[in-house]
C-alpha cells in the first residue's frame, strides 16, 4: 500500500522567455552609431535615412543625430498602395 497518493505529472511550466521587443529610443532622443532604435519581428517599421535593418529586423542608427518617426506611401509589387511607418535619424 502506497504511503502517498499517486500524482500526475504537471503539464504546466513551459513558458517561454520574454523577447523584449519594441521601441527602445523614442522620437526626439539622441542616438549614436550602432544604437538600437527598434527591436521587432517582421518589418512593422521600415528603415529611413541613416537607419539600417539587422538580420532579425532590428533597426539601428548608422550616424549620430535625433530619431524621427514618420509615414510614407509605398507601392507594392501588385501596384497596390500601403502607408508604412519609417524611422529616420537627422
Amino acid at each position: 500500500m502506497a504511503k502517498t497518493k499517486a500524482k500526475a505529472a504537471t503539464r504546466l511550466g513551459r513558458d517561454s522567455q520574454p523577447k523584449y521587443l519594441g521601441v527602445k529610443i523614442f522620437e526626439g532622443q539622441k542616438v549614436k552609431p550602432g544604437m538600437i532604435i527598434i527591436r521587432q519581428r517582421g518589418t512593422k517599421f521600415l528603415p529611413g535615412k541613416n537607419v539600417r535593418r539587422g538580420k532579425d529586423d532590428t533597426l539601428y542608427a548608422i550616424k549620430e543625430g535625433l530619431v524621427e518617426f514618420g509615414t510614407k506611401r509605398k507601392i507594392r509589387f501588385d501596384r497596390s498602395r500601403r502607408t508604412v511607418k519609417v524611422v529616420n535619424v537627422k
